[in-house]
């Protein structure tokens, strides 16, 4: 096969770093694990080792033929705790089975955001994870508000968990090698803010990024109708009109989106 650069398919190709992965996952012997774009296995059959069962999600429909030979081949003892989805995980509803406790996954690089987002939204039982992903990508979804990579992705991900940087990882351990270093980021969830929900919330702040540089009473005039109605929302919620997006926190999010809805 020939790896497609559309599906983002850069494949784990060394054994020490996906027994690294393992291990920093802390899985315990009843966790059901989520791994998304399984690939050709190689962190599969780890995950088998440790977990009660994996489901995979593979959204080429080749590789996720051939994962169930694998297991089947490497290891018999272990095919049984193996099932396997074919679809992308970035729009997937719904998956077959006891919901899965813990996600662990080698992410394609160009959906790796969606992909932990929508398992985060449509899988309640998932409380925590260990991700691979682009190191810049990285950055951003471990990133606290005022710095320079904080963002959407850093925000959004707050609204489901904790999130940090758990180690980096060298594109040599990939075939084919990509251009970049790739990153690891741990996560636990927590419970959202109160009073405001998650598609409120996520409106200002796509509002709130979708320039950078303006103020937010510039940024979320769109969102609230005017200029004038942004920097009344954002005074009856205590936040600053003059601040910029980077400058908040999810929680502060969730208290624009509760203003302005009593607003309207």
């Amino acid at each position: 096969m020939r790896p497609a650069k559309k599906l983002g398919q850069n494949f784990v190709i060394d054994h020490g770093t996906v027994r690294r992965i393992t291990a920093l996952a802390g899985l315990q012997a009843g966790d059901v694990v989520l791994e998304v774009g399984p690939g050709f296995g190689s962190l599969t059959l780890p995950l088998l080792e440790a977990a009660r069962r994996v489901v995979a999600v593979e959204m080429d429909p080749a590789l996720a033929a051939e994962l169930p030979r694998t297991v089947a081949s490497r290891a018999p003892g272990l095919a049984g705790r193996l099932a396997v989805v074919t679809a992308d995980a970035a729009r997937v509803r719904e998956l077959p089975g006891e919901p899965p406790t813990v996600l662990v996954a080698n992410l394609p690089y160009n959906a790796a955001v969606p992909v932990l987002l929508n398992a985060l939204t449509i899988l309640p039982s998932l409380r925590r994870g260990l991700v691979m992903v682009q190191a810049e990508v990285a950055d951003r979804m471990s990133a606290p508000p005022g710095s320079r990579t904080y963002g959407v992705p850093s925000v959004k991900l707050a609204w489901f968990a904790e999130a940090r940087r758990a180690g980096p990882v060298s594109r040599t351990v990939f075939w084919p090698v990509p251009r970049v270093d790739s990153g690891l980021v741990a996560f636990t969830r927590r419970e959202p803010p109160q009073g405001a929900a998650r598609e409120e919330v996520f409106a200002v702040v796509d509002a709130a990024f979708a320039q950078r540089r303006k103020t937010l009473r510039a940024a979320l005039a769109s969102w609230a109708g005017s200029a004038a109605a942004a920097e009344q929302v954002l005074k009856e919620a205590g936040i600053d009109p003059s601040l910029r997006g980077e400058a908040l926190g999810v929680a502060e999010f969730a208290r624009i989106a509760i203003a302005g809805r009593q607003a309207r």
